[in-house]
């Protein structure tokens, strides 16, 4: 498969790093308004390639990403001193008229990957933007926070990550609600597989993880700036569901109903395969992770109306 990325800043680069190693695209290419950071990256990424693959990396431009089957959106502009989070969202969203035209003139059959933040919000607008199906717009979502949770519970139960079986739902943010109601290790409930293995599940242990899910990107962001290994290996994950056509569930965002919240754009367990969404499912909550879902929904909404 054929792999675009528009911004080629540290998380694109990391996403087509992750693309090579994980041997998921057979070509890549790096689009960036600063085309001296794409050529550099996609050489840098290029001198891995014989050691996982056999993928061609190479920067181009907006015609260099005809027939792309996934377009990474991983551009956007920073945040100004004194600028709100609205004025933010406004000139991304300006920024990604004009991105979303070009990947769409170019690559009208791309299903369109967004990793920009607040990636819900951004999924949403870039949804509307290029009038194609919801399910062929996929946020990046809670996938990383999904894998942050699991991580954390593998590690206190002692188990691997990848026989934890917990969501994260919600806003990619401060609003996400872990889904502890519906987590399972093997096929068995948490509770009861934590008191097998004499790793109970306490409310001071709840609390750790869940600080540890929730407040993750705040601690990378304190020691280095940005956070972009995790969110590119998660990249990668989608696009090898997508190339696969694995029907793989994926807390993905994406736009739909929500708990009664209409045309909202935040992350569901996802059947994600080579259609791009074709499924959600809805966990069994609590009342309280039912409401909190709920809330977060509606704040998402709202500051989509307020960006217009």
């Amino acid at each position: 498969m054929k792999v675009g990325i528009v911004g080629a800043g540290m998380v694109g680069s990391s996403a087509a790093f992750a693309l090579v190693l994980r041997r998921v695209a057979t070509r890549i290419v790096l689009v960036d308004v600063n085309t001296a950071r794409a050529r550099a990256e996609a050489e840098d990424i290029a001198h891995a390639v014989p050691f996982g693959g056999s993928a061609v990396v190479e920067a181009g431009t907006y015609d260099d990403l005809t027939g792309c089957g996934v377009v990474i959106l991983a551009c956007g502009v920073g945040q100004k001193p004194g600028e709100t989070r609205l004025q933010l969202l406004g000139r991304n969203a300006r920024v990604f008229e004009a991105v979303v035209a070009e990947v769409m003139r170019v690559a009208p059959g791309a299903i369109l990957l967004v990793a920009s933040n607040p990636v819900d919000i951004m999924g949403q607008i870039t949804q509307a933007i290029s009038g194609l199906p919801p399910g062929r717009v996929i946020g990046s979502g809670t996938v990383l926070d999904t894998a942050r949770f699991r991580w954390l519970l593998g590690r206190h139960l002692g188990i691997a990550p990848g026989s934890v079986h917990a969501y994260v739902l919600g806003e990619h943010g401060d609003s996400e609600v872990l889904a502890w109601s519906s987590a399972r290790a093997g096929a068995t409930d948490l509770a009861s597989f934590a008191a097998q293995v004499g790793a109970a599940i306490t409310d001071d242990v709840r609390a750790r993880i869940d600080t540890g899910v929730r407040r993750a990107a705040y601690t990378i962001i304190e020691g280095k700036g940005a956070t972009w290994y995790g969110i590119g290996a998660g990249l990668a994950r989608i696009v090898a569901a997508i190339r696969s056509d694995e029907q793989a569930v994926l807390t993905v965002s994406s736009v739909s109903d929500v708990l009664g919240v209409r045309g909202v754009a935040c992350s569901l367990p996802r059947v994600v395969g080579a259609e791009g969404v074709t499924a959600e499912l809805m966990p069994e909550l609590s009342g309280g992770e039912a409401e909190a879902l709920r809330a977060s929904a509606e704040m998402l909404k709202g500051m989509v109306g307020e960006v217009g």
